[in-house]
């Protein structure tokens, strides 16, 4: 009998297309409630046709949706980017794998149950727990262009969209198969209104749910504090080798200057107040425990003298030298007279000279992270350093914003770069008291390709996850003010010079995903192990027989 291929291949290219979709083209996150229909059929027709080494196809697929919309990691680096296509798709076909190995004891809907359940519990493995982690592909962020359609992720979270998305697709393909095998017609009136009626609810009930809230719900305000982002427009090749730190800081400066209106700009009273807002790694010249001998630092500190009213938030590399033999940790790096230790750093400052100091903690593998240092310090000291060793704050914390009139500090989150990917590592900056939330971050190694605007659509996320309103500088863009629908309220255009003033809302309500968590990855986790528990014991059962 001929086997099938060229069907296979059709569904797989077709499958990997829908679900690339979402990622690459505004409002088209509904592709993702039926993505993975065409990869189920292929998995069926090949069981039926006793195709062997069905992983051929359903890895081709995880590759190509992985190739088709994170391509632009290899404008930053070629090995890293084919490396990250590779490996998140294998994981994506483990899993699939797995359940693939669950048809052989599970029968009926449960071993698509056991899928989507498999599949939510590595997602928020890949968000809580794993040090080489690329959560871009979670399957909740296929909505992060369609914000109208999931304002309900204020109660679940990201993965709650991971969970419609598997509901949808394993709904509507059980549904498609009993009516193409004809099974469907044998049913009872009542069992086939109910089947369709229940593939309707799936669909459309999330869609009704976030429409009301929607259109209910009203911008949460308790005072608001001004900004004004600056986007310096910097080419990173060029930012860290040929243009000095001095003229960097010279540029910025002029247009905070020019976006500060005249008679505001008066040295002699307080002047605009509000905070200023600079990208991720602005400067490389900050030492901890020296931060006032830092030359850009001490030129903020003499532009913000004549500005009184105005904190400034700024990303910087930073490092710590200790003048010892020994190593302080194994991810310091041995330099004459001692070790240095370095970080990804957001620094808050004022005319008083004040520095409050954040340390990032999300770090991409590879150029921030060595993973497993225990295992990887080593390799990579033979390979010659060639991975970064930045060193996470090890539990979150906010900064504060400071009026020039008399009144208490504003707390206020700030998510440097990777961190924004995170929705339950977010969550912690309204536990610790944020008010609002900055995201500051360094797109432009991609170049203009779909990653940066993917980037910037995941804060929308945030902002409905939270209802924090979100003020984004990015060095080249796309930057901008973001309220708690997840709305950009306004932007800047990519790869060009420009500042944005704005006003944040404060808001101190907590959702319901703030206070509890990831309801969705946790009982998705839990329903996957003890599935995956009593497949390991029938496989154990039937091996002894």
């Amino acid at each position: 009998m001929r086997k099938p291929y060229g069907i296979l291949w059709i569904l797989v290219l077709l499958s990997a297309v829908l679900l690339s979709m979402p990622w690459l083209v505004p409002h088209c996150g509904f592709l993702a409630l039926v993505g993975f229909i065409p990869l189920l059929c292929a998995d069926r027709v090949a069981d039926q046709n006793g195709v062997r080494r069905f992983w051929i196809w359903h890895y081709s697929c995880f590759v190509l949706w992985n190739a088709f919309t994170t391509f632009w990691v290899c404008n930053a680096t070629v090995g890293g980017g084919i490396f990250a296509v590779l490996a998140n798709a294998l994981q994506m076909s483990l899993v699939f794998g797995l359940f693939r190995l669950s048809k052989k004891r599970f029968s009926g809907i449960l071993p698509y149950v056991f899928l989507a359940a498999a599949w939510i519990a590595w997602e928020r493995w890949y968000m809580v727990q794993a040090q080489i982690s690329w959560p871009w592909l979670v399957l909740g962020n296929a909505f992060a262009g369609s914000i109208r359609s999931v304002q309900w992720y204020e109660f679940t979270g990201t993965l709650g969209g991971s969970l419609w998305i598997w509901a949808a697709n394993i709904s509507l393909f059980g549904l498609l198969v009993s009516v193409l095998e004809g099974s469907w017609f044998r049913w009872r009136r009542f069992a086939r209104s109910s089947s369709l009626i229940a593939v309707f609810l799936i669909f459309a009930l999330p869609f009704g749910a976030s429409a009301l809230i929607w259109s209910g719900y009203e911008e949460k305000s308790e005072g608001t504090v001004p900004v004004i982002i600056g986007q310096p427009n910097f080419d990173p090749y060029e930012k860290f080798s040929s243009l000095t730190q001095a003229r960097q800081t010279e540029i910025l400066l002029g247009e905070f200057e020019k976006a500060l209106p005249p008679e505001r700009a008066d040295s002699s009273a307080a002047g605009w107040s509000g905070l200023l807002i600079a990208p991720e790694t602005f400067t490389g010249d900050i030492w901890l425990g020296s931060i006032k001998e830092s030359p850009t630092f001490s030129s903020f500190n003499s532009f913000l003298k004549g500005h009184r009213g105005a904190n400034l938030l700024f990303g910087a590399s930073t490092y710590k030298f200790y003048p010892q033999r020994s190593a302080p940790s194994i991810l310091a790096r041995e330099t004459s007279g001692g070790w240095v230790e370095n970080r990804n750093s957001a620094i808050v400052t004022d005319a008083s000279g004040r520095a409050e100091v954040f340390h990032k903690s999300k770090l991409v593998v590879g150029t921030e992270l060595t993973p497993y240092p225990k295992v990887f310090v080593p390799i990579d000291d033979k390979l010659g350093g060639v991975m970064g060793r930045c060193i996470g704050q090890k539990e979150i914390s906010c900064l504060n914003y400071v009026p020039a009139a008399p009144a208490p500090a504003v707390p206020f989150g700030c998510a440097v770069c990777y961190e924004s990917v995170y929705p339950e590592y977010c969550t912690g900056y309204v536990r610790k008291g944020a008010r609002f939330m900055t995201i500051i971050t360094n797109d432009a190694w991609w170049g203009d390709t779909p990653g940066y605007r993917q980037h910037a659509s995941y804060a929308s996320l945030r902002a409905i996850e939270l209802r924090r309103d979100i003020a984004r500088c990015g060095n080249t863009g796309i930057s901008g003010i973001i309220n708690q629908r997840g709305e950009y309220l306004s932007r800047t255009l990519w790869w060009q010079r420009q500042t944005l003033e704005g006003e944040v809302n404060l808001n101190s309500e907590e959702t319901f995903f703030v206070r509890f968590g990831d309801i969705t990855g946790r009982v998705s986790t839990f329903a996957f192990l003890l599935l995956a528990g009593f497949l390991l014991v029938s496989l154990l059962a039937a091996r002894r027989k």
